[in-house]
């Protein structure tokens, strides 16, 4: 069985099985997190600094940690690794509804990034793997089938914070969010417990660290490629931390949050394939990292310089449409250089680094950032578009990399 070019591939059980599970991950995770940074700082009465710190401790916790997940599935098989995830992420989810101290908030969120580093690797790369199988059988190309996945998760990642919004409207409260999410990891957890096969055990390679540091760590082109993303991955996060600061600012409440994440995740799901189509045959991977940057960059600039719209959000909404558009030409041109960086045999442990560095570099720059947020807006917003040019000045120190025939589709968190 084919299809046309360019139509949605016909899914077996168990691919859609993987892709409902990418779907109801994010609703439930984005239903929560756009309202975190706000319930640390009213709710809790948190400093700027220490809320800064939170948020990167919970990406820190997850990105920190995806080389561990994977290592886990590799090990394991992906059953126990993802049930395992939905069980913290649970445990997690109810932990940080009743947290009411700075030690008990940064435990729930710490292990509510942990089941995500479990949870989504095993994920990943069991889709990876049933895409080859299909692609196998019914010769639909594998990279049709992984887009369907990668909507899927922009389409939760749509309707999560919408759904929060609601949960707001209707009364109730961070809380409230909290238990929802919760409940949306058991139907999660029950569906995987009954309709994820069992693996068996693979077999440990012998002296699989050994050549680490040599192959990876030491390998500075691959460095400098991790330092670029970590600029980026810093600014993205900025969606949780300068953005919800913003419209509280232009408009007295973050009632509006919920829209804006809807729109980055729209313009993920409409544009996405198409621009990096484009970008693929048009631009080699450091150009387009460089002018994913750079677009990245000019959202931040804009803020202070663009006038206030209806309601105050037009500087929010900026920022939220020039980042994503950044991030569509950047995060597939970042990940397709990896290849060319790294030999073939380690390019699991590499990719799973690149996430890993990147999570280190949040932590220490949301901390940073956080104790920004009660400065003039123009100091703000200046020294946050310092960091993705850095980032782009960075890139240009990177050999231009191959023209990539076929898209690459990337799933964001």
């Amino acid at each position: 069985m084919t299809t046309a070019t360019g139509a949605t591939p016909v899914l077996k059980p168990y691919l859609r099985l993987l892709t409902a599970t990418q779907f109801a991950f994010n609703t439930g995770f984005y239903a929560v997190l756009p309202y975190l940074a706000a319930h640390l700082g009213d709710g809790l009465g948190m400093a700027g600094w220490l809320v800064g710190l939170v948020l990167g401790l919970r990406t820190f916790s997850q990105q920190g940690l995806f080389v561990v997940g994977g290592a886990l599935t590799d090990r394991y098989g992906p059953r126990p690794v993802v049930l395992t995830g939905c069980v913290l992420r649970i445990a997690g989810f109810c932990w940080l509804a009743q947290a009411g101290s700075t030690a008990t908030v940064i435990g729930a969120v710490l292990l509510i990034g942990f089941a995500a580093a479990l949870f989504s690797p095993a994920v990943e790369s069991e889709t990876a793997r049933a895409a080859v199988a299909h692609e196998s059988a019914t010769g639909t190309p594998r990279a049709q089938v992984l887009a369907v996945f990668s909507a899927a998760g922009q389409a939760g990642a749509f309707l999560g914070p919408l759904l929060g919004s609601l949960l707001l409207l209707l009364g109730g409260d961070f809380r409230t969010a909290c238990l929802a999410g919760a409940v949306v990891f058991v139907g999660v957890l029950a569906g995987h417990a009954k309709l994820m096969p069992h693996r068996p055990r693979r077999a440990r390679t012998p002296r699989a660290g050994a050549l680490l540091p040599r192959e990876v760590f030491a390998n500075r082109p691959f460095l400098v490629l991790c330092l670029v993303y970590s600029s980026y991955l810093v600014s993205y996060n900025q969606l949780y931390l300068a953005l919800p600061a913003e419209v509280q600012r232009a408009t007295g409440s973050q009632s509006a949050l919920g829209g804006l994440f809807a729109l980055s995740s729209l313009l993920v799901v409409v544009a996405q394939l198409p621009l990096t189509r484009w970008s693929a045959h048009r631009l080699p991977p450091r150009t387009a990292l460089v002018a994913g940057l750079a677009v990245v960059a000019a959202g931040f600039a804009a803020v202070p310089l663009a006038p206030d719209g209806p309601a105050g959000l037009l500087p929010a909404a900026a920022l939220v449409v020039l980042l994503t558009l950044g991030q569509m030409l950047l995060v597939p041109a970042a990940r397709g250089l990896v290849p060319d960086l790294v030999d073939d045999h380690r390019l699991g442990l590499a990719t799973g680094a690149l996430s890993s560095v990147s999570g280190l570099a949040v932590l220490v720059g949301s901390a940073a950032t956080g104790t920004l947020l009660d400065t003039p807006g123009a100091v703000l917003w200046t020294v946050l578009a310092a960091v993705p040019l850095t980032g782009a000045a960075l890139a240009l120190t990177l050999s231009a990399g191959r023209r990539t025939p076929e898209p690459v589709t990337t799933v964001t968190d």
